[in-house]
Order: structure tokens, then sequence, then C-alpha cells
């Protein structure tokens, strides 16, 4: 089995750096296009203008300086990724971006900042494991 395409799902935590590393270590070996994620929490959908529009900017502004460290990394070693900033549950989401993405491959973390010290697994890596498309490969 080729793989084409990886998802690499990031939230800022230590394990997501570790995840980046051997990410990174993997495509440069094998050779693979990188697809990096984050997702964010819902807006607030009870604000009016312009306090929306501020929380929005806001939300977008603190998700885009969170990839940028898993951006240089990347860029540090001449490989183009792909990003994907999205709104909701990073499990649904993580999901959902491998199955239209097509990825022959998810590489994460196995707990971010959401999940309880403690845990083998963080809730969101359980999910995926369940549901996603294809296989998961879990850094600790």
């Amino acid at each position: 089995m080729k793989i084409e395409k990886i998802l690499l799902p990031v939230d800022g935590s230590d394990f997501s750096f570790k995840a980046t590393e051997y990410a990174l270590d993997f495509v440069q070996s094998n050779g693979a296009d990188i697809i990096l994620m984050y997702s964010h929490k819902p807006f607030p959908s009870f604000l009016g203008e312009p306090y929306f529009q501020e929380v929005h900017d806001k939300i977008m502004n603190n998700a885009r300086e969170m990839m940028e460290p898993y951006k240089q990394k990347f860029a540090a070693a001449e490989i183009p990724v792909d990003e994907r900033i999205l709104e909701g549950a990073p499990g649904e989401n993580i999901c959902r971006v491998a199955q239209t993405e097509k990825c022959d491959m998810i590489i994460m973390g196995s707990r971010g900042f959401t999940d309880l010290k403690g845990l083998f697994l963080g809730s969101v890596t359980h999910r995926v494991l369940h549901e996603a498309p294809c296989p998961v490969l879990v850094i600790r």
C-alpha cells in the first residue's frame, strides 16, 4: 500500500508536535502530501454585529498563529502543506476531512489539550480510531 496523502491534525500540544516530527520524517523518507488541520471551537452564534465579526477574527487569527510553527517545520524541509482550519468538534472534523480528501493515513498525537491528564488516549483520538476511514498512526 502506497501512502500518498496524510492528514495531520494539530492542536498546539506536545503530542501534536511529536506527531508532526514523525510525519515530517515519514514524508521525507516515503514521500506523501500533507494536509495540516486544526479544529477550533464553534463561533458563538448569539453575538450580533460587530461583536460576532470581532470574535470570528480573533478565533481565526489565533488558529493561524497556532498552526504557524507546524507550517514552518515543513517549510524548512521544503515540504508543501495543504492547510485546513475548521469549526467544530475535532474528532468529527478529522474523520470528515480524511474521508473527503481520501487520505491514506492519519498521523496524530495520543492526547491534546482538551483531554484529562492520566488518560491513555484522549477522547478525540479515541473517536478517530473508531470512526476514521483510513489507518490511524497514534504518536505518544
